[in-house]
């Protein structure tokens, strides 16, 4: 016989899920509309004013009305803008951005905005067919398949961090180096698989006397960083290459080498790092900054490991899985990982640098 409380635990907990995933549809449907106002300036728009009607922003935005309308009316169903008249006429209603979400969604520099996310999230979809087909086959889906929405969303989300962050509590975290960094001859550094350069020029305003290469294999990217340096007044201390960093000319070039959100993308970790232990001058050292992972898998491990996750099975891992015997990472590198791959690059130290951020881990290598 069934027990009734079985039974009603059973039902309960499907109810349960079955709200879990009704919630997810609409956290989903919610971030693609944020994508939306993201990428066609209406949130912008609506907050360089008090208060817009759905006509005023159209014309604001360069949108069309009708658009614009359904849009308004969706965010603010949604808790994310506030209706001053909610009971006036369509045509009438106006809208603003409250004041407490505009860093979310406006502020670039922030360490708080988070529209970069809805775009990430976009950006893991244009390959979803060829994802399938390499869940069946073990290939993998090249980065380049990801299109513009991956880069520049990294690029966006990374930024604030780069330049709130990265010179004034990573880097001085290790006080050898910061001292080093700080001093003359001026200290050479390798920005490897930069993107889009915030990192880079992030470094070389932080310490005045450095010299920075940004390396990376995507072109778009370094054009895109490029343009950024063209703009920053940096031009005569950093410099972006779109080459392979294994090139020789590179090898024993670097006081220091960075790698940043990258490593656990790659189809080969061990022979990029046995890369970046070439280019080192002697006394030099690399930086690995990578996801903030569990010691070891748990059903329980958090909603950071659950973001990890979800992003390593739609785009992290199925880059990593390109070519042949290729290492398959995933955003889920634990340290353990890092540590034996370290090992087998040639480094004899691999430290763990007393950093405390939520989202990432920093490595210390050195031969």
């Amino acid at each position: 016989m069934t027990d009734a409380n079985d039974t009603t635990s059973d039902a309960s907990r499907r109810n349960s899920f079955v709200n879990r995933l009704f919630a997810d549809a609409l956290g989903a449907l919610d971030l693609l509309c944020v994508y939306v106002g993201d990428r066609l300036g209406l949130y912008r728009a609506l907050a360089d004013r008090p208060g817009l009607s759905s006509a005023e922003l159209a014309a604001a935005a360069g949108v069309n009305e009708r658009y614009a309308r359904e849009w308004l009316e969706q965010q603010t169903v949604s808790g994310i803008l506030h209706a001053e008249n909610p009971d006036a006429p369509d045509d009438e209603r106006r809208y603003r951005l409250p004041r407490e979400h505009y860093e979310a969604l406006v502020e670039e520099s922030s360490l708080d905005f988070m529209a970069p996310l809805a775009q990430a999230v976009v950006g893991c979809t244009p390959p979803l067919e060829a994802l399938l087909q390499a869940f069946r086959t073990g290939e993998g889906v090249p980065y380049a398949s990801y299109g513009r929405d991956a880069s520049d969303s990294q690029a966006r989300g990374t930024r604030p961090l780069y330049e709130n962050l990265l010179t004034s509590e990573w880097l001085p975290a290790v006080p050898s180096l910061h001292a080093r960094l700080q001093t003359d001859p001026p200290a050479r550094i390798a920005d490897v698989a930069c993107g889009q350069g915030h990192s880079s020029l992030a470094i070389a305003r932080g310490y005045p006397k450095v010299l920075v290469d940004g390396i990376d294999l995507h072109e778009p990217s370094i054009a895109a960083a490029r343009e950024l340096l063209a703009k920053s007044g940096l031009d005569g201390r950093v410099a972006f290459h779109h080459r392979d960093a294994s090139d020789p000319e590179l090898s024993g070039r670097y006081d220091l080498v960075t790698i940043f959100e990258a490593l656990h993308d790659m189809s080969y970790p061990v022979d990029a790092l046995r890369t970046l232990r070439s280019m080192l001058a002697d006394g030099g050292s690399v930086i690995v900054a990578d996801g903030r992972t569990a010691e070891r898998f748990s059903p329980r491990a958090g909603d950071v490991e659950r973001l990890h996750y979800g992003f390593s099975v739609l785009h992290c891992l199925p880059v990593g899985m390109v070519g042949d015997d290729a290492a398959g990472t995933g955003t889920v590198m634990r340290p353990e990982t890092v540590r034996r791959y370290a090992i087998e690059a040639g480094f004899a130290v691999c430290e763990i640098l007393p950093i405390e951020d939520r989202f990432w881990r920093f490595y210390l290598l050195r031969p």
